[in-house]
């Protein structure tokens, strides 16, 4: 474990260093990325950007956030040209039949919950899926970018209360208890949701 966090360390240090001339537009770049081509350290790169200039916070997560939305827009067209087969392939029918109730049921949060997670989530799996079962490309921009943006908002704010080591434990945490990250991730989403939606009853009164 340790032989892979210092590869990853000196990855991310060698990535850090490729998207320097870019500036603040570096955000963009790596998790456009990520989310178009093979998987990059999206998360430890926008936590590096928001510990070194945390003023632009707000303006990293949308960036991240607008990136991979960008970023998988082509795997969309792909599933939605013909990804049934691809997906087939990548993953057992049982997952596919799952996955596919999913998307029957709760379009939206199915796609929304998967983009919130950090790796090893395969999450291209449910950009694939979200085409393959006919989601509406507006929706799912909408939930795609939903998702990331509450996933790269609550890192950042984890980053400057815990300094950006929090991202080595975290991955530690939520490799080995995936589970228990999935439904602390649905648990504060919910919370969330539950103080926004009476804020604005109360607004409305």
């Amino acid at each position: 474990m340790k032989t892979i966090g210092h590869i990853l360390a000196k990855y991310t240090a060698w990535v850090l260093h490729v998207l320097a001339p870019l500036g603040i537009w570096g955000v963009f770049a790596i998790a456009f990325a990520d989310s178009a081509l093979l998987g990059m350290p999206v998360d430890a790169i926008v936590a590096y950007y928001v510990y070194q200039d945390h003023r632009r916070l707000l303006f990293y997560v949308l960036m991240a956030s607008l990136g991979s939305v960008i970023g998988s827009i082509p795997l969309y067209i792909i599933g939605y040209l013909g990804g049934e087969k691809v997906l087939r392939k990548r993953i057992s029918e049982e997952r596919f039949l799952r996955i596919h109730r999913s998307f029957e049921e709760h379009e939206f949060w199915a796609l929304m919950f998967p983009a919130m997670l950090p790796p090893p989530l395969p999450f291209k799996i449910f950009v694939l899926g979200a085409a393959v079962f006919e989601m509406r490309f507006r929706d799912f921009v909408a939930a795609m970018f939903a998702g990331r943006f509450v996933r790269f908002l609550v890192l950042s704010w984890l980053t400057l209360w815990f300094g950006p080591q929090i991202m080595g434990v975290l991955g530690t945490v939520f490799r080995r208890h995936i589970y228990w990250g999935l439904a602390a991730v649905g648990l504060g989403v919910l919370v969330w949701l539950l103080v926004w939606s009476r804020k604005r009853r109360w607004r409305i009164r």
